[in-house]
């Protein structure tokens, strides 16, 4: 089977650190999904303004290696113990391929071509997109699911300090998107340290420490 990207989509997460872990996560990210020619007539998304959201099936494109391994160590786990990689949702797989749910916010039509802005998105800015599936309630949500090891970690976060003085780097919404991407501790699990880490979000660079359960962001840059 040969499969060619139909879409990237666009966001302010220009590198995979600190991108939310699952998608609506942070429900507020706002992402825009920009189809390549031959894919954005209006033909083919006929129908779409009934649905509410979409199945995204994406690649983990920015993975700095092949994964051959049949066991993965994941991170929230502290990245020392080892399961099956079919039992996690680690981005290293046979076939690197993600899956993620997002909200539809906007059918956007601009000369003659489709493009959709949508929330809640936990890909990369860039992401190269392979198909797009409507969202089903009566099937694809199941109340009854159980969540396995994740189940333990769902209710974990930071608290998170970001000083006034950087209140007016960023605008209101993309500062409550920033403090649930902090909350949730973008740092590798095995990382429980005080050292500074950093990333790339909306043009900046955030520079943060944590101490305990708190999380502080010490600068807030342009990138170089």
């Amino acid at each position: 089977m040969i499969i060619k990207p139909i879409a990237k989509i666009y966001n302010d997460f220009d590198t995979k650190f600190a991108v939310p872990r699952q998608s609506g996560i942070v429900k507020n990210v706002k992402s825009l999904i920009v189809f390549e020619t031959e894919y954005s007539s209006p033909a083919a998304f006929n129908g779409l303004e009934g649905f509410s959201h979409l199945w995204l099936i994406w690649e983990f494109d920015k993975n700095s290696h092949k994964s051959n391994s049949l066991t993965v160590r994941p991170p929230k786990l502290g990245g020392n113990k080892k399961i099956g990689v079919f039992a996690s949702r680690s981005p290293y797989r046979p076939n690197p391929l993600g899956l993620s749910s997002v909200k539809i916010e906007k059918i956007i039509k601009n000369d003659g071509r489709i493009s959709l802005l949508v929330s809640g998105a936990d890909l990369a800015n860039g992401t190269k997109i392979y198909d797009i599936k409507p969202y089903l309630s009566y099937s694809d949500s199941h109340n009854d699911a159980i969540d396995g090891f994740a189940n333990e970690l769902k209710s974990y976060k930071l608290n998170v300090i970001i000083p006034n003085k950087f209140a007016s780097e960023f605008s209101e919404e993309q500062m409550l998107i920033l403090k649930q991407i902090l909350e949730g501790d973008p740092r590798p699990a095995y990382h429980n340290d005080s050292r500074q880490y950093g990333f790339s979000y909306a043009g900046k660079e955030i520079k943060f420490t944590v101490n305990g359960d708190t999380l502080t962001v010490n600068d807030i840059g342009y990138e170089r």
